[in-house]
């Protein structure tokens, strides 16, 4: 039996297969932007497929039969119609005639080659495919690219806390009404790597099996520029507190393809990245289940950026205050909203591959040394402010954002409060900015989440990237907007 299939004339398919690794951009000249969402992947396959799946109801089946049987129409009667396309190579061939009105069968017009459910049901399984194919993407991209798989960084992370859970300064403001940024006395030194391994599982798919475990840890490391009599030693406070730093994760004990979803906060895009992890204020009925729907008590998450064997990244502390925390557990007339998450502290992390990143003021510096000091040291702030501000929702929720710039040609723009009240702003999410030249090319990425309750739900992770010197050229002037889906 030949089956072909027609649309009242011969039609030729093209078939393109969708990569295994998913789409990746082309590096270019000039302003790309691009971002990274599930919502993004899922519209895009339903635009490919359904259409597909629409034209596939309206098909025609003619069923050639190389020998016809005895008995059928138009051979008993002998009044078989010529077969004007007769091929002299395939004469026994079955000529169908169309426009003969008794002719019904194969016409698609009724349920012998479509079921509703079925068809559905194939559906949501391609989109579940492209899903799954797009985590273990990204998850074997976060290793390779953003994790140089497993090689280490050599950091020098700036530590800032806020005057909010400062108990000397407790709640005091600066003059502009923000919580007071304290900047640590002395950088950490730290280095920072991941280990991949395996652990049992039933999955068909070999990265279903595979983990990613970060490692960072503290080093003491004597600067060329210190003298022997007169370094200056951390205080046994700061000493605490930068282990409780180098200790606190911001990121799952163990990464998995399947956590790169969106819903748990973690994606990459292009050179960029962001993770996260959150505590619930009340433990889960299911305790090995991860809460991925706030009320949450903490939340941390990092922003980072990688341009060749430079890191440039963020990490954001947010906590509920004590006495908020109890007073919303103590609450029984179920009218409590939820108290607001404030940021604890900030760490600016500049970190170099395999090696120390270099000292701005070593005049024994050779010319690359410099280069890198300047990248990761250099005049603060962007150039012109944030090279693509992002909404930032009303006027009165614009003003729970703080702009920082730093050095290293780098400005941040962060949250230092977020309402986990789903009514709050009407529900619009949170944004966090990261610009910053690293040499040659202009990043700027920014991390959007969803508002209320919903903090740990990626909505996007959006990346620009442009030529330096091209920055200004390029630069967007729609006054902020959401990158298009």
């Amino acid at each position: 039996m030949v089956v072909v299939m027609v649309w009242g004339s011969l039609l030729l398919f093209t078939v393109s297969p969708v990569p295994a690794s998913g789409f990746v951009p082309p590096h270019t000249t000039g302003r790309t932007k691009y971002s990274n969402t599930q919502d993004e992947l899922v519209k895009s396959m339903q635009r490919s497929i359904l259409p597909q799946v629409q034209h596939l109801q309206g098909l025609q089946f003619v069923a050639l039969r190389a020998t016809p049987e005895s008995g059928e129409d138009g051979e008993e009667s002998g009044e078989k119609k010529e077969n004007p396309y007769s091929d002299p190579n395939y004469p026994d061939l079955e000529f169908v005639d169309y426009s003969d009105p008794e002719y019904v069968v194969d016409q698609g017009t009724g349920d012998e080659f479509y079921d509703e459910k079925s068809t559905e049901e194939e559906i949501e399984e391609m989109r579940e495919d492209r899903r799954r194919r797009n985590d273990e993407f990204q998850f074997q991209t976060y290793f390779k690219e953003l994790l140089k798989e497993g090689r280490e960084y050599n950091g020098e992370w700036s530590v800032y806390q806020t005057s909010t859970f400062i108990e000397a300064i407790k709640d005091k403001l600066d003059v502009n009404g923000y919580p007071k940024l304290v900047k640590s006395s002395r950088p950490l030194y730290v280095t920072s790597k991941a280990r991949k391994f395996t652990v049992d599982t039933d999955s068909i798919y070999p990265t279903d099996a595979e983990r990613i475990h970060h490692m960072e840890t503290a080093v003491d490391r004597k600067t060329g520029t210190d003298d022997d009599d007169d370094v200056e030693v951390a205080s046994k406070a700061e000493e605490e507190l930068n282990k409780a730093i180098v200790s606190t994760t911001y990121w799952p004990e163990s990464l998995s393809a399947f956590d790169f979803r969106g819903e748990k906060g973690i994606m990459c895009v292009g050179g960029s990245y962001t993770i996260c992890t959150a505590v619930p204020l009340t433990k889960p009925e299911n305790q090995d289940a991860e809460v991925t729907t706030g009320p949450f008590s903490q939340y941390r998450a990092e922003v980072g950026i990688e341009d060749n064997e430079l890191r440039f990244r963020i990490k954001l502390d947010y906590r509920m205050k004590e006495d908020d925390k109890e007073a919303f557990l103590k609450a029984t007339d179920g009218s409590s909203v939820p108290p607001k998450l404030c940021l604890k502290s900030l760490v600016v992390c500049r970190e170099t591959l395999e090696q120390w990143p270099p000292s701005p003021n070593d005049l024994s510096a050779t010319a690359s040394e410099q280069l890198l000091a300047n990248a990761l040291y250099g005049k603060p702030g962007a150039a012109g402010g944030l090279y693509d501000p992002p909404p930032v929702g009303t006027d009165e929720q614009a003003g729970k954002y703080m702009l920082l710039d730093l050095e290293g040609g780098s400005t941040i723009l962060f949250p230092y409060e977020m309402d986990q009240d789903p009514a709050a702003y009407e529900g619009y999410g949170w944004v966090t900015s990261l610009d910053w030249s690293a040499g040659r090319y202009r990043y700027q990425v920014d991390r959007k989440i969803q508002g209320g309750t919903g903090l740990r739900n990626l909505r996007t992770l959006e990346l620009s990237e442009v030529q330096s010197a091209d920055a200004d050229q390029y630069r967007p002037n729609d006054g902020g907007s959401d990158m298009r889906q």
